[in-house]
């Protein structure tokens, strides 16, 4: 099974390539906001994480959400080996 995780956008470090700043929990990396249109995301957004790409967009109440569910599950921690190493 594959997840996403969501995301917070803090920062655009590279528009020209796509390339945004997300925090999960604290653990900040760059994701590849490209399979979105210019100004579709921008800073104070959260995005669903794949692999080092967002995936989607979307509201705050649904990224605590499907935070609070991973955690319950099991599948979540910050520091993740998979997110650190995934992200581009």
């Amino acid at each position: 099974m594959c997840l996403a995780i969501p995301g917070k956008i803090v920062e655009i470090v590279d528009a020209e390539n796509h390339i945004a700043k997300v925090d999960v929990g604290g653990v900040r990396r760059n994701v590849n906001v490209g399979m979105f249109d210019e100004g579709e995301v921008g800073v104070g957004d959260y995005v669903l994480i794949h692999v080092g790409f967002a995936m989607s967009k979307i509201d705050e109440a649904e990224a605590e959400e499907t935070l609070r569910v991973l955690k319950e599950i099991g599948e979540y921690d910050p520091g993740v080996e998979e997110f650190k190493t995934t992200l581009v």
